[in-house]
């Protein structure tokens, strides 16, 4: 069993993360905290606890919300991939501020809420007991500040961490400058306290992520229409589930933008899902471990991660500062990835009270 905290910042991509990680039979989600990032802080916060209450989440897994803006930066957002609200486009969820997402957060007896630090520290204390418990995979799939923030102010857990796998970065690429993905750039220094911490780190980058792609075939099979046969008469279609319609919604609006952003024809990338996919099965990627460093002061690269792919600095076989700290993926076996999602919509689909008739 993999014991996983996620922090996320929902987000279309962010969705599909966190229905792996409620529904993949070896990962056991501990919480959610949730950071600036796709959109403002409070949107990330609730579009968190929405997903974990369409998801049919259990009662125990709680989000906490997180850091509202870099560690050193002014906050930036993607309305134009992911809408004003994180979740463009998507139907069939409880608004903001109905129960049944209010209830998903992790609230003291007095009414206030319990944050990001406090909950995730909480979380991996209480799991590690000290050595004899279980260590537990830090995963995230948006800026890093919430994690830098847990390293810096709580060095006596980091061996309590089996490893920081985060979605962030590429090698030679970028999607909102030339060389630097979202992610990253939006808190790069964040991001180099995370590759300079003496445990393990795994990043998922641009690279492996959009060939994540969901295609119109995908999309097909996430919809699951059928077909009901009348003998003498034309084939009925029956509708879609009221979960299956709500990630149609999302798929097609991501799609829409990504289209037009980037000129992506075949469908959306979804970047995020892969790192609870990684946790779950490392066996679905191939990868190699690098030196890698955040350009922090470049005029036209801030925000770059920087593999040394030609082992041009000398590094030792530690993680952190003076060595290769770095594992990162480089391909993925997109087929197998993607029965894996469906069959977690599926049983899913049993449970989601999306689904329950009016």
């Amino acid at each position: 069993m993999q014991y996983v905290w996620l922090d996320a910042d929902p987000g279309h991509d962010d969705v599909t993360a966190i229905l792996l990680a409620v529904y993949l039979d070896n990962i056991k989600l501990l919480g959610i905290s949730t950071v600036h990032g796709n959109s403002s802080a409070y949107w990330t916060g609730v579009n968190a606890a929405r997903a974990l209450y369409a998801f049919n989440a259990p009662d125990d897994i709680k989000v906490y919300p997180g850091a509202v803006k870099p560690l050193t930066r002014e906050a930036r957002y993607a309305p134009n991939i992911h809408g004003e609200d994180g979740l463009g486009g998507v139907v069939g969820l409880p608004p903001p501020d109905s129960p049944e997402a209010q209830a998903r957060f992790a609230i003291r007896e007095d009414g206030t809420a319990i944050s990001a630090p406090e909950g995730m520290v909480t979380a991996i204390k209480e799991t590690w007991k000290n050595g004899a418990g279980h260590k537990v995979s830090v995963v995230s799939s948006g800026p890093l500040t919430n994690i830098a923030l847990f390293i810096l102010t709580h060095p006596e857990l980091l061996e309590a961490v089996e490893h920081f796998v985060f979605m962030g970065g590429g090698v030679g690429l970028g999607n909102v400058t030339p060389a630097a993905e979202f992610n990253i750039v939006c808190d790069p220094e964040a991001a180099q306290v995370v590759l300079n911490c003496p445990v393990k780190t795994v990043m998922v980058p641009l690279n492996v992520t959009h060939t994540a792609v969901v295609t119109e075939s995908v999309h097909k099979r996430l919809c699951a229409a059928m077909v009901a046969q009348e003998a003498g008469k034309n084939d009925v279609t029956v509708p879609p589930t009221g979960l299956r319609s709500m990630l149609s919604s999302l798929i097609t609006f991501f799609a829409h933008t990504y289209k037009e952003v980037y000129g992506f024809d075949d469908g959306p990338p979804l970047h995020d899902a892969l790192t609870v996919a990684y946790v779950s099965n490392p066996n679905l990627f191939k990868s190699k471990r690098y030196r890698v460093d955040v350009e922090l002061h470049g005029r036209h690269t801030t925000g770059e991660t920087v593999a040394d792919i030609w082992d041009y600095q000398r590094c030792d076989d530690t993680w952190g500062a003076t060595g290769k700290n770095c594992l990162v993926l480089e391909s993925l076996e997109v087929e197998r990835f993607f029965d894996v999602l469906l069959d977690c919509i599926d049983c899913c689909d049993q449970v989601s009270p999306l689904n329950a008739k009016p």
